[in-house]
């Protein structure tokens, strides 16, 4: 079997597969995936050479990163790079976004006890508070990183200004963000700005959500409750 390549993701020194694996659909999109499977699909990914697995806490919530904890045991957890995310939380049924380094040092605790992982590989703000100035925000993430608790640092749909002021704290290893034939705003500002600063790019949703491989049709077989079917195109980068 041919494995995935291994590349540089910025300049940090961070490793990882070409391709990586997004789990969110396997907790998230409807109806829920059986459990087993998704593990057996996750081992299926490492033994290709796909390495890089993104999660979340906000995926279920918690239930994401619960079942990678599952699948990544028995030595498996050392063969892969791990990205997980904080900054999006629930509360009566309304999101809020936030970036206090109280709310960032509680986050990773959850994230790093769900896991059962000593370091997360590559911890993300899933997106800017802006009523929190990111300096703050970048201040905790490096100390995290100080402590042991987390390798890298990255940010997912920032504002080529913000990721400047961020790296100015601590150098930002990755941005995340939506980059497909149908999404290529971003190449205006933010990947020239990740260029230059040496910060590597991590793309989701690079077939479109699932339309450029199905077409259009692939809304009909959506049930009327899944997430890509009431809101997944959805984002808000932390423009004014």
């Amino acid at each position: 079997m041919t494995k995935v390549g291994r590349m540089k993701l910025g300049s940090q020194g961070m490793e990882v597969s070409v391709q990586g694996l997004g789990c969110m659909g396997m907790s998230v999109y409807r109806p829920p995936k059986p459990e087993e499977d998704m593990i057996k699909l996750i081992h299926h990914a490492v033994h290709s050479g796909v390495t890089f697995l993104d999660t979340s806490d906000i995926y279920g919530p918690h239930t994401n990163e619960l079942l990678l904890g599952k699948a990544l045991k028995g030595g498996i957890r050392e063969k892969v790079e791990l990205a997980t995310k904080f900054g999006i939380s629930f509360a009566d049924g309304n999101m809020e976004v936030r970036g206090h380094p109280a709310y960032v040092r509680a986050a990773c605790e959850g994230s790093l006890k769900r896991l059962q992982f000593d370091c997360i590989d590559l911890y993300y703000q899933h997106r800017i508070d802006t009523r929190v100035p990111i300096e703050i925000t970048m201040g905790e993430l490096k100390n995290l990183v100080e402590e042991g608790k987390i390798k890298y640092i990255g940010l997912s749909e920032a504002s080529a200004a913000t990721i400047r002021r961020a790296h100015a704290v601590h150098p930002i290893t990755a941005i995340q963000l939506e980059w497909s034939l149908w999404t290529r705003d971003v190449e205006e500002e933010i990947v020239p700005t990740c260029r230059e600063l040496g910060i590597g790019i991590v793309a989701y949703s690079p077939l479109g959500r699932g339309f450029f491989t199905s077409g259009p049709k692939m809304v009909e077989k959506l049930a009327n409750d899944d997430y890509l079917k009431v809101g997944a195109a959805t984002h808000t980068l932390d423009f004014p």
